[in-house]
């Protein structure tokens, strides 16, 4: 860093964070205050304020060169997914194209994006890339079934999909024990390579490189089949044949980050406890070969339900006990008024420090059961602690840790290593260490789209022309910032409220259409002023149709979240042996099932019978992996398994094109710029007095003053260099050394500003550095910042060696505004 800016860095007495997401959108402004108490810009150069006691608190700004993405989508295989994942196979094109060949912006946004054939052809004069292309991008399929976690339970005798164990799947069928789709290396997963480079042999196409073709084969690799076929196959072999106890959160757990994955679990005859043994080679040897340190990971979930990790523990698998007769014990009274009460507990569990509850001795004396009604076998994922006193399923703590923190529990709750944030291949050449900033998982889950798209003008949610943050039309879903912001003029304090509720404090959601019941709800849609409609009256709403009535003989069913139309070729028939079918007569009675055609002569408002042809698919409320994408703040993202609509296939609204779009707009800010949400201000000259800290493993030859733009830090900073390393990944990254990246000033910095070239000079000379671009406030061109997104335009631009080292992190503090 050079003198001035040393000094004006120094200078600084009021400090506030500008945490920045990887791709460097700031989240959240904290400041601690000194000298009296002075605001931001009062007195000394540039508007900073006079030299004084200055507490720097650096947070992460974004891992050097990422340059690859591990893309895991989590699909859950259970009854009636089917049809979602042929929504998925529709959208896979737009997935696809939208990393490996982003759009060209153009450079002033006078003009529409567009888009040029291969990921290697460049933009049309004017344009630049939305983000540069991804080049090295491996994509694998895990299903939502670990089998029964001990119980009697979906052994694998009826479904060879029954325990997938979380094992990689590229099968074209559902009825396929082994895969048959050709992968990378026969290794499970895609592995997209367009420049041929990953046998070391760039641009000469070879046995061990990778997919080349996007959508149609070329002789531009030595396979005869593409990325986009491959992918879309494999989603659809995925299949709905897979254990109705849906483990979605814990599946992904056990393919990426388990530390110990059990190879076979029992239950000991002589305790009733379930005994796991051994470790699956199968599961780590794949996760070593998908899973690179230095990548940008990202998870896609697909579900239309809500989340049944079951505890792998103790006597915790009874929940999913489905032998004939049995049934869960009743919990206490407590547990209907209260669930937080210490005294909800299962009848059957000690009832020290609590009154008797006579409800919980059975006429035999033991602990009393429910009865089959209050627990059908179908329905036991949901509500647990007030339906039975306990609560059977992993914390949803257990998965925000997963992709957050460099330390985990083993079985013996032992600290160990997080892979996520590992080496698994100390061999290779790659050893950087992911950034926690670069972990992002996705849901597209049970949750209408009404409650999560942004809203127009008139406060409609509105897909196409909704209103962002700025008031821009830009259409779309909520990002995380929006979806945390006061709702309906401050009636709710956030989108939260309405699709969540507190599960800390067992309140249920306020939308009612998200609140899980068996038996009919009521109540209104706050945002869109839909109506539950009974059973037994008429009337239609265009969230979920209308409640239902589930039969007393079945085994047991929630009311939707929301429905979805079938597409007219996928209408079927539920006579018969159909299977994964909602409009089947049970006990001989017709169902009233809003899925189901009405019966001739009748409308789908009246409440008689329907008939047995379906034309409709369901979601249930997809509660916990709600609550994990909340915990993940914008980390996180929300998108709705219920589309808008399935007729028109190039609107902006089709199919999940709302929740891929918004998948990769957050994606790409790991992958390139700094775009800020928060105004700079500049001193006279363009710089702004923030420091920025460069952490990285030099394999103990570490050295600040051999490498461009890059000097010691400083004495007046040396406690922002031991926050860095005392950063939870620090040691896990191996971090040695620490510099201070240096911001460019006078000619070098109005070129940093102005000059949009990739390869900025001054004089004939290289610039090396960084600097602060703001066009909306004069301070540089507007080229540079034409692919932030609307409300970003204005970054922190790394030119020439001021660019962060491969694995590197950067830390930044700024002063407060």
């Amino acid at each position: 860093m050079r003198g001035r800016n040393r000094a004006a860095a120094a200078a600084i007495w009021l400090w506030a964070v500008a945490t920045v997401a990887p791709g460097g959108c700031a989240q959240n402004i904290r400041a601690e205050q000194g000298n009296g108490g002075q605001s931001p810009g009062a007195g000394g150069a540039g508007g900073m304020a006079e030299p004084g006691p200055a507490t720097l608190h650096p947070e992460r700004l974004v891992q050097g060169s990422v340059d690859k993405i591990d893309l895991l989508l989590a699909i859950d295989n259970s009854g009636s997914m089917a049809d979602k994942q042929d929504v998925l196979a529709t959208a896979i094109p737009d997935l696809v194209h939208g990393l490996v060949n982003p759009r060209c912006i153009h450079e002033t946004g006078a003009m529409p994006p567009t888009t040029v054939g291969s990921p290697n052809d460049p933009c049309p004069q004017d344009y630049k890339r939305e983000f540069a292309p991804v080049k090295d991008l491996h994509i694998g399929i895990i299903s939502s079934s670990l089998g029964g976690h001990g119980s009697g339970a979906c052994q694998g005798t009826t479904s060879v999909s029954n325990v997938d164990m979380a094992h990689l799947l590229a099968r074209s069928s559902e009825d396929l024990a082994e895969n048959d789709i050709p992968t990378y290396l026969d290794r499970g997963f895609l592995a997209w390579d367009p420049d041929q480079k990953l046998d070391g042999e760039p641009e000469r196409p070879g046995p061990n490189d990778g997919e080349a073709d996007i959508s149609v084969d070329s002789n531009a690799d030595l396979n005869d089949t593409s990325l986009v076929g491959q992918l879309t196959a494999m989603v659809r072999g995925t299949g709905q044949t897979g254990c109705g106890f849906e483990a979605q959160l814990e599946s992904v757990y056990r393919f990426l980050v388990d530390p110990e994955p059990y190879e076979t679990i029992s239950v000991d005859p002589a305790t009733e406890y379930i005994v796991v043994t051994g470790e699956d080679a199968v599961v780590k040897k794949q996760r070593a070969d998908f899973l690179r340190p230095s990548s940008l990971l990202a998870i896609l979930m697909l579900t239309d339900e809500n989340d049944c990790s079951i505890r792998e523990e103790g006597m915790d698998y009874l929940v999913a006990e489905t032998a004939p007769g049995f049934r869960m014990w009743r919990p206490r009274a407590e547990c209907a008024q209260d669930p937080g009460n210490t005294c909800c507990r299962s009848c059957r569990q000690d009832q020290t420090g609590c009154t008797e509850d006579p409800a919980c001795t059975g006429p035999d004396g033991d602990a009393a059961r429910l009865t089959a009604a209050e627990d059908p076998v179908n329905s036991r994922c949901w509500d647990q602690k007030r339906r039975f006193g306990f609560n059977f399923l992993y914390p949803i703590d257990r998965y925000r840790r997963a992709f957050t923190e460099a330390e985990i529990p083993n079985r013996r709750g032992e600290l160990v290593p997080n892979p996520i944030f590992s080496d698994l291949n100390p061999d290779d050449l790659d050893h950087g260490i992911r950034d926690p900033g670069l972990v992002f998982f996705a849901g597209i889950v049970g949750v209408p789209w009404q409650d999560i798209a942004r809203q127009n003008a008139q406060g409609q949610p509105d897909l196409l022309n909704g209103l962002n943050q700025d008031g821009e039309p830009v259409g779309g879903l909520k990002n995380a910032d929006e979806l945390s912001a006061p709702l309906l003029d401050g009636a709710y304090s956030s989108t939260w409220e309405l699709i969540l509720g507190d599960p800390a404090k067992y309140q249920r959601p306020k939308d009612p259409f998200m609140v899980e019941s068996m038996k009919p709800r009521s109540g209104t849609n706050p945002i869109t002023g839909d109506t539950i409609v009974p059973p037994q009256e008429t009337g239609w709403n265009a969230i979920n149709g209308r409640e239902y009535t589930i039969p007393a003989e079945s085994t047991g069913d929630l009311q939707y979240a929301c429905i979805f139309d079938l597409p007219r070729d996928a209408v079927k028939s539920c006579d018969g042996q159909a299977q994964s079918c909602d409009c089947r007569a049970v006990g001989g009675q017709p169902t009233d099932n809003p899925l189901c055609e009405p019966e001739a002569g009748n409308d789908q408002e009246d409440p008689g019978p329907r008939s047995t042809t379906q034309i409709k698919v369901k979601a249930y409320p997809s509660l916990r992996e709600l609550q994990l994408i909340r915990e993940l703040g914008p980390q996180g993202i929300v998108g709705s398994v219920c589309p808008r609509q399935l007729t028109d296939a190039n609107a902006a609204d089709f199919g999940y094109r709302p929740a891929i779009g918004a998948v990769i707009e957050r994606l790409k800010t790991g992958l390139d710029s700094r775009c800020l949400r928060r105004t700079l201000t500049p001193e006279a000259g363009g710089e702004v007095a923030c420091l920025i800290l460069e952490a990285r493993n030099s394999q103990g030859a570490c050295s600040c003053a051999d490498i461009p733009a890059r000097a010691d830090v400083t004495e007046e900073h040396a406690a922002a260099k031991e926050e860095v390393l005392a950063d939870p990944i620090a040691a896990a990254a191996g971090w040695d050394c620490v510099c201070e990246i240096e911001q460019l000033a006078g000619a070098e910095g109005e070129a940093c500003r102005h000059d949009a070239s990739d390869d900025v000079e001054t004089g004939g000379e290289p610039v090396h550095g960084w600097c602060y671009v703001d066009p909306a406030n004069g301070r540089g061109d507007p080229a540079i910042v034409a692919s932030c997104p609307a409300d970003e335009r204005r970054k922190i631009r790394f030119v020439g060696r001021g660019e962060a080292q491969q694995g590197a992190t950067l830390f930044i503090a700024c002063p407060g505004e």
